[in-house]
């Protein structure tokens, strides 16, 4: 759960990449390029948190009412 927290708190860590994309952006040495790549992965990742949030707060608003 910890480890869960510093990646989440500090995504220097947490640059997700896919085998391939690291490989192809390793070769490529464009520095701008891994960096977009890592942010779409990212907000790519965030959307379905978004999602669930969304369906916990509507199901709470519902039982509250």
């Amino acid at each position: 759960m910890f480890l869960t927290l510093v990646f989440v708190l500090v995504p220097e860590f947490a640059e997700a990449q896919c085998a391939m994309c690291r490989a192809v952006l390793e070769s490529e040495g464009s520095e701008a390029a891994a960096k977009g790549i890592n942010n779409g992965i990212v907000y790519l990742m965030a959307v379905p948190y978004l999602l669930v949030a969304a369906l916990f707060f509507f199901i709470y608003k519902k039982m509250k009412a």
